[in-house]
């Protein structure tokens, strides 16, 4: 029989893997699936649909009918380069009652406990079906999840609850916001400034764009919230500029200014409402440039988009998490996760996962010991409630 390896084991294997999204990815993918594979597991994998550096990976354990409980998981990390870590980032190093490495607390820890209980699953021989389903690019905008979710269901009966395992502190987590982006580019026309009036500034027309984004936020500050968007922090939709770059010198009216213009939507108001209004304004302020210069435009391309997870009543997914674990806490977040697509996909969705999300990205970032055997002692339950 293939060694049945602790999910401490299993954690150090996958911290292993410098999973970084600009990576592959592959060197994981390979371990996970010989590895449940050697437990007699069938694993299956998504190429990523351009990048053969990547892939998804995805498994089922118990009898094939619906209303399996998904396991999902992202198999990349955010960068190292810059930080100032105290070890290796690669390496799993305990102190102090903390597991440090990158992806520890995002989100390789419960990736390793999914791992775990899938194995221990099988064992114990479930009769509620358990699936795994870890992705790719997560850190870049969930863009891996629609396409796993697809194959997944084209594979193996359709589950019926998902837990996404992001850092939760092993509480429920019900709702969260969307997100949505474009990356602007505005192209304008240069000049000596003191002509200025005869060309077109690309930053300084950015600056109107991005004057807007702040009004919006005023604005929405203002209103009354909703049910739903008044339990989270801040209670409105939010549009962002966090990187702006642009122009060549200071007597030169700038040729390019590019930026991302980011949303976070809350549960019940529409994406797409918000992207209509950004490309409405835009296209107010090129009618503008183009008044001056014809050949001059804005250039608008949607970078990401992240689908809320709206609250459920009397969903399965939150049920069984407050069940296995005593918790009664109402909580949500204003961070994105993949938790928004598998319920737009149909499934029941919580989040409910080990560690604290304040080290994610942080330069020795840690998982606490105690969180991860919180998340062990969570599998157990799970899947003793599955036998």
């Amino acid at each position: 029989m293939a060694e049945r390896l602790t999910p401490r084991a299993i954690l150090e294997k996958l911290v292993s893997f410098p999973t970084v999204s600009s990576e592959t990815n592959l060197p994981l993918i390979d371990w996970v699936e010989a590895y449940l594979k050697s437990h007699g597991i069938a694993a299956h994998r998504h190429p990523h649909e351009t990048d053969p550096d990547k892939a998804a990976v995805f498994a089922h354990v118990g009898p094939a009918v619906e209303g399996a409980i998904v396991l999902s998981g992202h198999t990349d990390v955010v960068p190292v380069e810059g930080q100032p870590w105290t070890s290796d980032p690669f390496e799993v190093v305990e102190r102090d009652g903390k597991l440090f490495g990158r992806g520890t607390c995002d989100m390789k820890g419960f990736d390793a406990l999914a791992i775990w209980a899938m194995v221990e699953a099988h064992y114990a021989n479930v009769q509620r079906p358990i699936q795994l389903a870890l992705s790719y690019d997560e850190e870049i905008g969930c863009a891996g999840a629609p396409p796993l979710i697809d194959s997944l269901n084209a594979h193996f009966p359709k589950g019926s609850a998902t837990i996404v395992g992001e850092p939760s502190m092993m509480g429920a987590v019900s709702g969260h916001k969307g997100g949505a982006g474009f990356m602007v580019h505005i192209r304008g026309f240069e000049v000596h400034s003191s002509l200025m009036h005869t060309g077109v500034n690309a930053i300084m027309y950015g600056a109107k764009l991005i004057e807007w984004a702040n009004e919006m936020n005023v604005a929405n500050q203002a209103k009354a919230p909703s049910d739903t968007a008044a339990t989270f922090e801040p209670p409105w939709t939010t549009v962002h500029v966090g990187v702006i770059e642009g122009g060549t010198a200071h007597n030169i009216t700038a040729l390019d200014c590019r930026f991302g213009l980011d949303f976070r939507v809350v549960p019940g108001e529409d994406h797409a409402f918000w992207m209509s209004q950004a490309r409405a304004k835009a296209a107010e302020i090129e009618a503008d440039m183009r008044a001056v210069v014809p050949e001059t435009y804005i250039e608008m391309t949607e970078s990401f988009m992240v689908p809320a997870l709206a609250p459920e009543e009397q969903g399965e997914a939150e049920a069984l998490v407050r069940q296995l674990t005593g918790d009664n806490a109402t909580r949500v977040v204003s961070y994105g996760t993949e938790g928004g697509h598998f319920q737009e996909a149909g499934y029941s969705t919580v989040i409910c996962g080990p560690g604290d999300i304040a080290q994610a990205h942080q330069p020795d970032e840690f998982l606490s010991v105690a969180q991860f055997e919180a998340g062990q002692r969570f599998m157990e339950k799970l899947i003793e409630s599955c036998t």
